[in-house]
């Protein structure tokens, strides 16, 4: 029976690909991806030649009906967004939903994720963590999100750009100046970076470079965990 697979991939070291996502996308029919350029670098560095579909946030409901056409014409095909597990802050939810709903089998190749790549590295946040992904651009509706999840007291996770960090940051520390939070920068990648501190401190350490770059995933402590923390480091 034809299935599709969900396949993790490198959110920036390509030596992060697993053995078994190369195996699946060589025994596919087809490869869906959310940019076809993105997803043939990635293809090409491994020697891997698949026909190629779209598959974006853009055009995820109709790229879906696609795709399960082809399953039911007998065909195989793998989803790989441009980076980490689709579903988790990228394309995917809508077409792995969609194609189980039409009566195929949806099979997950595990892989690389920013999210927890961040989380393995950050120490404890507390006992419940939640997954935010990336705030409002708007800068009312981001404070005010923000303010829910600083006053609910569990630890949670947020994606930002090279654009906006300084000012989310910003928006963290003028609501609880002493939460700790760990900011990861290019995770995996030749620059990778590691900022580890109260909000208001980490704030000031980027809020002074001349420029930034790369892709960021922030890690924000829960409330009651920050105070533990301080509390044996005073000890």
């Amino acid at each position: 029976m034809s299935e599709l697979f969900i396949v993790g991939t490198p959110i920036g070291n390509l030596g992060d690909i697993t053995f078994r996502a190369l195996e699946t996308f060589k025994a596919v029919d087809v490869i869906a991806c959310e940019d076809t350029r993105h997803t043939l670098e990635l293809l090409t560095h491994f020697e891997i030649r698949k026909p190629l579909i779209s598959c974006r946030s853009q055009n995820e409901d109709i790229a879906a009906d696609k795709i399960i056409e082809l399953l039911k014409k007998g065909q195989s095909v793998a989803y790989a967004s441009d980076a980490g597990m689709p579903g988790i802050s990228d394309p995917g939810a809508i077409l792995a939903y969609k194609v189980r709903q039409a009566g195929f089998k949806v099979v997950p190749i595990p892989g690389p994720s920013a999210f927890a790549t961040l989380v393995s590295v950050a120490g404890p946040g507390g006992k419940t963590l939640v997954f935010e992904g990336f705030t409002s651009p708007s800068p009312g509706k981001r404070r005010k999100r923000l303010r829910e999840l600083l006053e609910g007291g569990n630890a949670f996770i947020l994606y930002e750009s090279p654009f906006r960090i300084v000012k989310l940051l910003t928006d963290i520390a003028d609501i609880d100046s002493s939460r700790r939070v760990v900011v990861g920068r290019e995770l995996t990648k030749l620059h990778e970076e590691i900022v580890d501190g109260a909000s208001a401190e980490v704030r000031d350490e980027f809020a002074s470079r001349p420029s930034i770059k790369g892709e960021f995933a922030v890690f924000v402590s829960g409330s009651n965990n920050t105070k533990l923390l301080a509390e044996n480091t005073d000890n």
